[in-house]
């Protein structure tokens, strides 16, 4: 007898790049001198971000992201109490990336350090340094300069509040015009612009190549295109396919009208779009954007999600059958036939997603989690619209041309070929789930190896279930294989072997945005690796110029995931290793270094003095005053006198793009 499992409690669990060549203003910070007694203070700093950005907490683990920090220039007449103190909620949870806990703030970040005042006259100066990432960038390293002087007179503390009290400290820059370059050096006998001009700005003639092309655009493409494949494959199981002709047939003979018949029927694909829609809209609602965008990194979630999939897997290949309760169908049913007109095509609609839930269930949650874990706040909804509008569309055309009917292929056993199929994908995916959670807590069960190995092992299985040498509990017994199905296969084993390498260490670009990290491979034989021939903006821009050669700057930071991403998914191209290793000099410069520079460096930027106080604050205010960014990936090609040749480049993992990127900064060198 089929088995099947009532699971309602599923369905509500499913309802569970970036502008890199222009400057992000995500972050404000203002400060605040508050007298808690005659000889006490406290030091408050107030952060305002925008939404799906996040500012971290403080002490968090060495080789993590950055931790708020405050830090003391100068203090005379006063010590200081304690820490740096974090206020209000903080958010925990595991980072796949760092295989840490971090805590961090969204929306509003709050901290405060307690001052003593020793008496008389009393000064104090300082900065605090935060990091500050989203679901796609990290920004550098960011200081809040403060200044505090007065007196302590009698029984109370008069605070004279430098300008910074009521000044807002972005973080960074918001304009993108052209600062100064040249710092106003108080405290370092040293300046940004020494012997060269390297550090001159070329906003303008970098925006002359134009702009990079912005990454939301192509997610949304992106998730649109999944939705609607999931919802072309849905169309061609058990649950669908046999009842479009019912329905369509239904439309044509309620009336005599045939164009009514049309319309009802061109009503009842729009119902099916608004339910669908509304669903991925109610995600959203519930979750919040905030949610959302932890689900990508969550571990528990990420956990959920891999045990989610492997039931409908489970349920694919035949376990049993996953449907919602059938009162609920039957009490939509018997509504629809109650009632007239608009709301009956509704109501229609609704009982067909309700009883095709067990075959189109399981396609649905794999959409919805993979787009939910975007971080896109218009995910759920856009991939809901594409699966909708592909599930929608057969009802209205065969209503508009009854003649097609005919020619509809018959159900039969090939349907069930269809579900088992994407059983196995649903497997392989699922995966994909346990591994950010398996980073995250650092268990590795599922090293990049153990991985590859069990793909391998999904797809050559598959391979042989498409050719016949497996059988499943609703496959009928028909041992003929199709033209179809041979191909198929042959596509199945073709991929399972071209895997096989990646157990020594090839890169497998074809999967490196699902398998895990190379780090995590226990033996790795591939070495194509491309190293940064210098660290040093001003030292690569002498070789270059003294060997003749064009050079680009890559901005990266420690902590910046999507740079890895492009070392390890890009740069290993055969072209791109060549020419970066060959034809440039390299030169890789950290914004997030911590190492401090001989002595503090006072600039002038858009108005606003600021210090650079490490290396990485040296680099991430050239990036930012020289090219008038500050996010990370930042790629930019120069001559070896420090003006663009191409535009700039961001995170894009598309080789072509990078190749065409690198030989044209080589062909304006030429010029």
């Amino acid at each position: 007898m089929k088995r099947r499992i009532t699971l309602s409690w599923l369905l509500m669990a499913l309802i569970c790049l970036p502008m890199f060549a222009q400057m992000q203003d995500p972050v404000r910070f203002k400060t605040e001198w508050k007298n808690l007694s005659a000889n006490e203070a406290e030091i408050i700093f107030t952060g305002t971000m925008d939404q799906g950005w996040h500012v971290y907490s403080t002490d968090l683990q060495e080789g993590g992201p950055t931790s708020a920090t405050f830090n003391i220039d100068k203090i005379e007449g006063a010590e200081l109490v304690g820490k740096l103190t974090p206020i209000g909620k903080e958010i925990k949870q595991m980072d796949p990336i760092f295989e840490m806990e971090v805590k961090f703030f969204e929306g509003t970040a709050k901290f405060s350090q307690k001052v003593k005042l020793t008496g008389g006259d009393y000064l104090i100066t300082g900065y605090l340094e935060f990091g500050a990432c989203n679901d796609q960038n990290c920004l550098p390293p960011t200081s809040v300069d403060f200044s505090y002087k007065g007196t302590v007179a009698g029984a109370a503390a008069s605070a004279t509040v430098a300008p910074a009290k009521t000044e807002e400290a972005a973080a960074p820059a918001e304009s993108t015009e052209t600062v100064d370059s040249t710092a106003a050096v108080t405290t370092a006998p040293q300046t940004l612009q020494e012997a060269t001009d390297y550090w001159k700005p070329v906003i303008k003639e970098l925006s002359n190549y134009g702009s990079t092309e912005e990454q939301e655009s192509h997610s949304w493409i992106y998730i649109f295109f999944t939705g609607l494949v999931g919802g072309i494959l849905a169309l061609f199981t058990p649950c669908v396919w046999p009842i479009i002709p019912m329905t369509v047939s239904f439309f044509l003979k309620r009336t005599k009208d045939k164009k009514k018949g049309i319309r009802d029927a061109w009503t009842y694909g729009a119902s099916i779009v608004v339910i669908y829609v509304a669903l991925g809209l109610a995600i959203t609602l519930i979750f919040g954007a905030s949610a959302l965008n932890a689900l990508s990194t969550n571990a528990i979630f990420n956990i959920l999600f891999f045990l989610m999939l492997v039931i409908f897997a489970a349920s694919f290949f035949g376990a049993f059958e996953i449907t919602l309760p059938s009162k609920w169908s039957n009490a939509v049913d018997s509504k629809a036939e109650a009632t007239t007109g608009l709301l009956s095509i509704f109501l229609m609609a609704f009982t067909l997603s309700l009883v095709s839930f067990s075959c189109t269930g399981p396609i649905i949650g794999f959409l919805l989690v993979e787009v939910s874990t975007t971080g896109s706040v218009v995910a759920p909804a856009i991939g809901m619209l594409g699966f909708a509008i592909a599930l929608a569309l057969p009802f209205t055309l065969f209503a508009m041309f009854p003649s097609w009917l005919k020619s509809m292929p018959k159900s039969g056993g090939w349907m069930n070929v269809i579900k088992v199929v994407l059983g196995f994908l649903e497997l392989a995916f699922a995966l994909k789930f346990l591994s950010v959670a398996d980073l995250a807590y650092g268990w590795r069960l599922l090293d990049r190896e153990t991985f590859l190995a069990l793909w391998i092992v999904i797809f050559a299985l598959l391979g042989m279930y498409l050719l016949g040498k497996i059988k499943f509990p609703h496959d009928d017994d028909n041992n003929k294989v199709g033209v179809g199905r041979f191909f198929l296969a042959l596509i199945s084993l073709a991929f399972a072997v071209y895997m096989i390498p990646g157990l020594w260490g090839a890169p497998l670009k074809a999967v490196s945005a699902f398998a895990p990290p190379m780090q995590t491979q226990d033996f790795n034989l591939y070495k194509n690796e491309v190293h940064a021939k210098f660290t040093d903006f001003d030292a690569g821009m002498e070789y270059a110029r003294q060997n003749n050669k064009p050079v680009m700057i890559d901005f990266t930071g420690y902590g910046c995931v999507n740079c890895r991403k492009m070392e390890l998914a890009v740069w290993t191209d055969p072209k791109v290793s060549q020419m970066l290793n060959d034809d440039y000099v390299l030169i890789t410069l950290y914004v997030d270094e911590k190492t401090k520079l001989p002595e503090p460096i006072k600039v002038t930027e858009n108005g606003t003095e600021r210090t650079l106080r490490t290396i990485g604050d040296k680099w991430s205010y050239l990036q930012r005053s020289k090219f008038g960014a500050n996010a990370q990936p930042f790629y930019v090609l120069l001559d070896n006198e420090g003006m663009p040749l191409n535009k700039s480049y961001s995170y894009d993992e598309d080789i072509a793009k990078y190749v065409d990127f690198l030989q044209t900064g080589l062909k304006n060198y030429k010029k």
